[in-house]
């Protein structure tokens, strides 16, 4: 999770209830904690998530779904790779857990991005609890390489074009691997 720049939840959390703004009347959807909701919105195919806490009247933090220019088009079609920033009073506090799995319940596929924090990457441990976690690679030819379902060694685990995949719910790997033309080897999956 990156560091927050000074105001940037207040300017945010502002603009959704200024009429007019862009981010006014999205819509809500509730969370884990009743103190909290989501406010989701979709644009060029990237999803925003922006958690309330209703009893504050402020912006807790929010998370980007990206699409990948890393990817080709059919990829794209299945995966994101999300972004969290919260205020530091919000962390550990399971809300972008809740975030995540919200679009894991819902079958998309999520590809962390090339570098993780240790936040990131505990709360990535985390999900692969109750979601199925694989390796890939991204290969030039912008295709996913199937890396198997443990951590592949620290010289390949630490190139850039590695990345954890976290199925969606009710996606086994054949389908998703089937839908991205991604190859696995027998005894693989």
């Amino acid at each position: 999770m990156q560091p927050l720049v000074d105001g940037e939840l207040e300017a945010i959390y502002d603009c959704i209830y200024q009429p007019g703004s862009k981010l006014h009347g999205l819509q809500r959807r509730p969370l884990h904690d009743p103190q909290f909701c989501l406010h989701w919105r979709e644009a060029d195919g990237e999803w925003y998530a922006y958690v309330e806490d209703l009893d504050r009247r402020r912006l807790a933090g929010y998370t980007v779904f990206n699409r990948l220019v890393e990817v080709d088009r059919r990829t794209d079609r299945h995966v994101r790779s999300p972004h969290s920033r919260f205020a530091p009073h919000y962390q550990r506090r399971g809300l972008a857990s809740a975030v995540y799995r919200s679009v894991l319940d819902a079958g998309t596929c999520l590809l962390s991005g090339a570098r993780q924090s240790p936040g990131a990457h505990g709360l990535w441990n985390h999900l692969a609890r109750g979601y199925e976690s694989h390796y890939v690679g991204i290969a030039e030819t912008k295709r996913l390489q199937y890396l198997g379902r443990e951590a592949p060694p620290a010289c390949v685990l630490d190139r850039l074009a590695t990345r954890r995949l976290l199925l969606g719910r009710d996606r086994p790997l054949q389908d998703f691997a089937r839908g991205v033309k991604m190859e696995l080897a027998p005894g693989q999956a």
